[in-house]
């Protein structure tokens, strides 16, 4: 008994330092943020008055409404596609023999070991052949592939462990496979399509690379990938800086909360079991 509760309190102990680690960065970024335009704030420490006028100010010189529209674009040009043909090929993959689907499995999670750095110059020079170069398909575009590895071996993972019974049955009614995924299978797999959905919706929101390297315009990017632009305009305004990566910060806040049960059983468990 006494054990356990020894155990009990250095597992508390434990998670309340990973707390604090983890929450540190974001307490030093608002006390910067709060810090009197143009200072230099020393290290983490709340200033005397407050100046919380800031955030309005970096709202406005960010120009923060296109990039949140241009960032909503973007995100609902990505996920959704991505999703929907990630979730047919996961199913298609799942139902294929092992000796004719595993070399395109492979395909798969070959490109899960590829690198975005390895592949950006040849998507620049792509994106510009197409014709689509600082526009926000070539973001757009480019995200759905290199998203595709990792949804559709996610996908498959969860159809791999529906029970087969379930299909048996349906065929023995007479439905078709097409039948089977969108009445049977489809409603099993949204809670594995959820957490997919809040993955790929973080990963896009905050890529920053790809936006700076195959768009010119700030607004045209995500509000990750205008923080370039902006820390180019205002770098040397601490407090304006902080306070505008706070707020590009502040829609995955709210996500995470909204959806926080989501998001912890996609990090844990990789996809639910149906």
């Amino acid at each position: 008994m006494i054990e356990s509760k020894g155990n009990a309190l250095v597992a508390r102990a434990m998670l309340i330092a990973l707390m604090a680690v983890t929450l540190l960065p974001f307490l030093s970024m608002l006390s910067a943020a709060l810090a009197p335009s143009g200072s230099y704030p020393a290290g983490l420490q709340w200033p005397s008055d407050p100046q919380w006028g800031n955030f309005v100010k970096a709202f406005e010189v960010a120009n923060m409404t296109k990039l949140l529209w241009s960032s909503s674009l973007i995100v609902g040009g990505v996920v959704p596609v991505s999703v929907l043909i990630a979730t047919m090929a996961g199913y298609g993959l799942s139902r294929i023999d092992k000796g004719r689907g595993k070399w395109l499995y492979l395909i798969f999670v070959l490109g899960l070991t590829l690198p975005l750095e390895a592949v950006i110059t040849p998507l620049y020079y792509e994106t510009k052949a197409l014709g689509i170069l600082n526009t926000r398909m070539a973001l757009i575009l480019p995200l759905i592939g290199l998203f595709m590895p990792f949804s559709v071996y996610w996908m498959r993972a969860h159809f791999l462990n529906v029970p087969q019974e379930l299909g048996e049955a349906a065929e023995v009614d007479g439905a078709s496979d097409w039948k089977q995924f969108w009445l049977i299978q489809l409603p099993i797999a949204r809670p594995a399509i959820m957490s997919l959905s809040i993955l790929l919706f973080l990963w896009t929101w905050n890529q920053f690379l790809l936006p700076v390297v195959l768009v010119q315009d700030p607004e045209q990017r995500t509000m990750a990938g205008a923080l370039g632009a902006f820390q180019g305009q205002w770098g040397t305004d601490v407090p304006l800086l902080c306070a505008g990566a706070l707020l590009i910060l502040t829609p995955t806040l709210i996500l995470f909360l909204v959806f926080q049960r989501q998001f912890v059983a996609a990090l844990l468990q990789g996809s639910v079991k149906g």
